[in-house]
């Protein structure tokens, strides 16, 4: 990955694959798009990755307006709905046994395992974590989340940039759970990890399954404005081999929610 809104190929074998002129259905409305809103999304011909431009600069996406669009005043509300789903139609229930089952031959007896989950949005999956025992530590870039993370989900959390952060701990565990489509870079980002990583400590990934999504067409959620990347399972796998750690596991899952989604486990070497 040379640059933004690249693929794990370096961008060599993009092709516009399809472009939006209007929302699909579904998508969070933002207005400061109205009248202006058009995109395209590429695919590359080797490693099946897509590439979705939102046709706008990242800032004026991802700024506030972002989160209040996407929640509104409604996080504490949104969460509460969440973490009362019944497990069979929860995705982070799921999420949670995945990651306390594969994680317990790598966590040292006797001390309660460190994760630090980065872009913790709602604190959904660190709340959970931190009731089964994780000592969590949330990390969002808006800081109306890392004030709910604090005072609603129970999480130490820090509001702040992770490609700028340094002090943030050593960890059993680092999650970006949901976090890789948003970035221009993901490369850059699943790099950093590894700085804070315990020396047996694991990478979680979750990402949208963009080769198995797009078989029912554009208007998945997965192809969203606010998603910058939908992976297929060669490009994530390309992507972790390219920041320097190791894959144990990489999963096809549809998720409850009915999301296509693609999980990975990984190390350093």
């Amino acid at each position: 990955m040379t640059g933004p809104l690249g693929c794990p190929c370096d961008g060599r074998f993009l092709e516009i694959a399809w472009t939006y002129d209007t929302p699909p259905e579904g998508e969070t409305p933002f207005p400061f798009l109205e009248g202006r809103y058009r995109r395209e999304v590429s695919g590359c011909r080797a490693c099946g990755h897509l590439v979705l431009d939102p046709g706008v600069d990242l800032d004026e996406l991802y700024g506030g307006g972002y989160v209040d669009a996407t929640y509104g005043d409604r996080m504490r509300a949104t969460f509460e709905r969440i973490i009362g789903l019944p497990a069979q139609s929860s995705d982070n229930a799921g999420r949670v046994r995945r990651v306390t089952e594969f994680c317990a031959p790598y966590l040292s007896p006797g001390r309660a395992p460190r994760a630090l989950d980065i872009g913790s949005g709602l604190c959904v999956f660190g709340w959970a974590l931190a009731r089964g025992g994780w000592d969590v530590l949330a990390l969002d870039p808006d800081e109306r989340a890392a004030e709910h993370a604090r005072e609603v989900a129970g999480v130490a959390a820090v509001h702040a940039d992770f490609m700028a952060s340094d002090d943030l701990g050593c960890h059993d565990l680092v999650s970006l759970n949901k976090v890789l489509e948003h970035v221009p870079d993901p490369l850059a980002m699943l790099s950093r990890t590894r700085h804070f990583l315990a020396p047996a400590g694991l990478v979680y990934i979750e990402v949208p399954d963009g080769e198995a999504a797009r078989v029912e067409g554009p208007g998945r959620e997965e192809f969203f404005i606010e998603h910058l990347h939908a992976f297929s399972a060669a490009s994530l796998a390309m992507l972790i081999e390219r920041a320097g750690l190791a894959t144990l596991q990489i999963d096809r899952l549809r998720e409850p929610s009915g999301k296509f989604t693609l999980v990975a486990f990984c190390r350093t070497p």
